[in-house]
């Protein structure tokens, strides 16, 4: 019986230490894993030319209105320009995430960022660029649907990124044959937002849901809109001329720190779009981007707002 003990006891040992060293070379090879995962890197074709950036970036800093990109296709932002902060629709995602801007450059090393996202125009970009790998894209270059796809590059999730333009197109052009359908397929519609005593009429790429009326959902513009806001994107008037511009629809995008004191004038209660009854209100925080879940929030509002 001892004879049978003795080597019994033996083989168990050595099946223990042998379960042991598996674990521990398992946990090697995690973290082998890991570490590769964390220093992989791609190259991304950006506007200014190729550039190497985190396969799997984990701390991205972001410096232009692509927060939303950022946040739908899943990776985690550290640090975040003011108005994407101030969106409402950015508020539970973003409201650890530091507020920066591109003169903060101590504020962003101590954040330890592996990818830094920005717009041409901003400041520091070569010291930004030591930090940590900087892209930066040209507002308007491309246009907003090529702008989510790069982004999707950049992050190396090209396929979510084309999966969400492929959905939301299908979306918006449903939406938009509804709603041409209800109001008449040579309605037109105007948007516009007002800055201090002044008004800024917008084309067709300016956000403030600009980008889901004209372009996904195909309604059309107020000729003299189209024609002021070619060059710019927008155009300045002063309220005394408002009604030269807007269509039969008009969308007002608002902020409570603005001055809308031209709503309760008699020029502006008299516009058949006001008297019909067909302005849409929008929170010009929430409507200011169009990143891929601001479209989507712009989406279902117009389709709320136009066929109640």
């Amino acid at each position: 019986m001892k004879r049978f003990i003795i080597p019994f006891i033996l083989m168990c040992v050595l099946f223990l230490s042998a379960c042991g060293n598996s674990t521990k070379n398992q946990a090697a090879g995690d973290a082998n894993k890991e570490d590769k995962s964390e220093t992989e890197t791609i190259t991304y074709q950006s506007e200014n030319g190729p550039i190497e950036v985190p396969a799997h970036p984990k701390r991205v800093v972001v410096l232009t209105g692509n927060a939303g990109d950022v946040i739908s296709l899943g990776v985690n932002i550290v640090g975040v320009d003011e108005w994407s902060k101030a969106s409402p629709l950015f508020k539970e995602q973003l409201k650890d995430v530091t507020t920066v801007s591109d003169e903060d450059l101590e504020t962003i090393i101590e954040l330890e960022p592996d990818l830094i996202i920005g717009g041409s125009d901003n400041n520091n970009l070569d010291r930004l660029k030591k930090i940590a790998p900087t892209v930066t894209y040209t507002y308007n270059k491309v246009d907003y649907l090529t702008q989510h796809l790069e982004i999707g590059k950049l992050l190396n999730k090209e396929k979510e990124a084309q999966d969400w333009i492929d959905d939301f197109k299908s979306r918006a052009t449903t939406v938009g044959n509804k709603i041409k359908a209800k109001v008449g397929e040579n309605s037109t519609v105007t948007v516009m937002e007002s800055y201090d005593k002044d008004i800024g009429i917008l084309g067709n790429s300016w956000g403030r849901g600009t980008e889901v009326l004209y372009q996904a959902m195909g309604l059309k513009m107020p000729e003299k809109v189209k024609e002021m806001t070619t060059k710019e994107g927008y155009y300045m008037i002063s309220s005394e001329v408002l009604p030269d511009y807007v269509g039969d629809y008009l969308v007002v995008s608002k902020y409570n720190d603005q001055d809308n004191s031209y709503q309760k004038t008699e020029l502006y209660k008299e516009m058949p779009a006001v008297k019909n009854d067909h302005v849409i209100e929008v929170d010009g925080n929430a409507f200011m981007f169009n990143d891929s879940l601001t479209l989507d929030y712009q989406l279902e509002y117009f389709e709320e707002q136009f066929l109640k």
